[in-house]
């Protein structure tokens, strides 16, 4: 490979992994400088990231505006600061009543473009500040909603209120966070992520991706 003249690279991101320690990994293995990802994925999110290097890196803002596709299971019936598993959850309500039904029917509400307000713990700027480390700090912050596209939101799997799995085809821009807590408070009762999974961006696939470990044995130095 011509890591300086530039290649894509598809990589599986781990769970506990930043998007930069990718980054900063995949540096360190072939000794270049010029590498940079197409897209954040939350700490606690695995799947599909895209790096690029030397020349390639011009590619980023063009694959960066290609729809994403999320695998995510979620639970309904409490929440979390973050909306994800970073917290304990809280706000535990009863979900004896909420049936498969009951979230199928609400669905269509989030698909087309809708405004979403993104999580106060997200990498959203205000004034200057990323959303997350005032709220790690203790400050309160006021998030403006914006507006992304939600192009396909089905439901995969139905285990319980507490074990919910679906599909999100999306816009830039989105926050699935923000999505499945609208869920959870369009049906009364609350819900967070369990679990997040990027699939797909564009026309390139998590099938497709290197495991670090793999790709790191390959061409370390």
């Amino acid at each position: 490979m011509d890591f300086q003249g530039g290649e894509t690279l598809l990589f599986n991101k781990p769970k506990g992994w930043t998007s930069f320690d990718v980054v900063k990994k995949i540096r360190n293995t072939i000794k270049i400088k010029k590498v940079g990802h197409a897209g954040t994925l939350d700490p606690l999110a695995t799947g599909l990231l895209i790096l690029c290097t030397g020349k390639h890196t011009k590619r980023i803002s063009q694959i960066q505006e290609q729809e994403k596709v999320y695998r995510v299971l979620f639970r309904l019936g409490a929440t979390t600061p973050s909306y994800d598993a970073e917290f304990p959850p809280e706000n535990l309500k009863d979900t004896s009543h909420i049936r498969q039904s009951d979230v199928v029917e609400i669905l269509p509400q989030f698909r087309g473009n809708i405004k979403q307000i993104p999580p106060l713990y997200s990498a959203v700027k205000v004034k200057g500040q990323r959303a997350y480390k005032a709220a790690r700090a203790g400050k309160s912050l006021e998030l403006k909603p914006r507006i992304v596209s939600v192009y396909e939101f089905a439901l995969e799997a139905w285990e319980s209120p507490e074990s919910v799995q679906a599909l999100v085809r999306c816009s830039k821009g989105t926050y699935i966070r923000s999505l499945i807590r609208d869920v959870g408070q369009t049906l009364g009762v609350g819900a967070y992520i369990l679990e997040l999974e990027r699939i797909q961006i564009g026309e390139f696939l998590l099938a497709d991706a290197w495991k670090i470990e793999d790709f790191v044995r390959e061409f370390k130095s």
